[in-house]
């Protein structure tokens, strides 16, 4: 038996915004450094990429604000969760029993999504300000320094997050599967996100 875990169309926004962020990174690291340039090959040369990343960076943030309309009810923290992060190496070495009941995301999805959340709204506000020749000429030349930095910072942070991200979907098996097809096993569901399960399904 399957549980549907994700409508098509958080699918569908969910697969926009990791193609978004993918342009964005790659479009970023080659603005970033010499090193990371080559990336500018992927988008017609230097200058389009410099034309072209403000704007994916747009489009990510823009279907990322469905995600976090949708979603942050869901992340709010409670006290199950610190007990549940207090617990982390039994989380991680698969002890389940004596662990909080969790909800339908865990304390580590609730933290990392609240990052994603922060990082997300730093770059979109220091990409404001460093965006010619749009924003930029409008803003002080230090204030237009700070956003390089916390740009840079928040991006480097994002792309961590999302590697855990990543990592975390194919370690715990059968979570990949929530975004391709929206199901999850109730086996799975019942295993890995109990209260949730029983909210669900009412068993």
């Amino acid at each position: 038996m399957t549980i549907q875990r994700y409508n098509p169309e958080e699918r569908a926004n969910h697969w926009i915004v990791a193609l978004a962020f993918i342009l964005a990174a790659l479009s970023g690291l080659a603005l970033f450094h010499p090193s990371f340039f080559f990336f500018s090959n992927l988008f017609g040369g230097g200058a389009w990429t410099r034309i072209l990343h403000p704007f994916i960076g747009l489009i990510m943030f823009f279907f990322f604000m469905f995600t976090v309309a949708w979603y942050w009810r869901d992340n709010i923290v409670n006290d199950n969760d610190r007990r549940w992060m207090k617990k982390l190496r039994d989380v991680i070495a698969n002890r389940d029993h004596g662990l909080p009941e969790v909800g339908k995301y865990n304390a580590g999805q609730k933290y990392l999504f609240w990052t994603l959340v922060t990082c997300m709204a730093l770059l979109i506000l220091s990409g404001i300000v460093m965006w010619r020749p749009y924003f930029a000429e409008l803003f002080p030349i230090l204030l237009t320094r700070i956003a390089v930095v916390v740009h840079a910072l928040a991006a480097f942070v994002l792309i961590m997050g999302i590697i855990v991200h990543i990592y975390a979907a194919i370690w715990v098996k059968g979570s990949i599967r929530a975004m391709t097809r929206g199901t999850v096993s109730e086996a799975w569901a019942r295993h890995h996100h109990p209260g949730w399960y029983r909210k669900v399904t009412g068993k």
